[in-house]
């Protein structure tokens, strides 16, 4: 409450300063500055909260797209690397991970869930990481199918459904 009051009452001389040119103002602004960062501080020790310039604060969580439901059905399909052998060195491959990416397609009136799995194998000589490339999309990073999206446009633009 003090705070607020004294936030207003800062606010109020900075404006009166900026009209006019007075010496009191000037010192009268530092002042109530002075009493406002104290009484900041002391609420922050009330509170717990401890003020850092180097503690850098978290950013905001980016937003994640939610899985489509478990009960819708789920086709698969496995991307394996062209060649058994690395591209490099000609060195054998060992398993390292996958990718996956799940796209949402409607067959005969019924949605299905593709799911896209690429395997990533990485070289036992060299190092290096082999992976098929990803299959294109018609919307880049989309989860719309391409059965789906003709359906959709289908719906709209020729049988005039909204």
């Amino acid at each position: 409450r003090e705070i607020d009051h004294l936030q207003a009452q800062l606010d109020k001389l900075r404006r009166m300063n900026f009209g006019s040119r007075s010496e009191k103002v000037s010192r009268r602004i530092a002042q109530m500055e002075a009493d406002l960062n104290r009484l900041q501080k002391e609420s922050d020790t009330l509170t717990g909260r401890v003020y850092d310039p180097a503690v850098q604060r978290p950013l905001r969580q980016t937003r994640t797209r939610k899985p489509f439901p478990e009960s819708l059905p789920r086709d698969e399909k496995r991307l394996l690397p062209a060649a058994p052998c690395c591209p490099n060195c000609g060195g054998s491959l060992s398993y390292l991970g996958e990718d996956t990416a799940e796209q949402l397609e409607l067959m005969r009136s019924a949605f299905r869930v593709i799911r896209t799995v690429r395997e990533k194998h990485a070289c036992t000589q060299c190092d290096a990481i082999v992976q098929a490339p990803a299959p294109s999309r018609p919307i880049e990073r989309g989860i719309a199918g391409p059965g789906l999206l003709a359906r959709v446009l289908t719906s709209k633009y020729a049988e005039h459904t909204p």
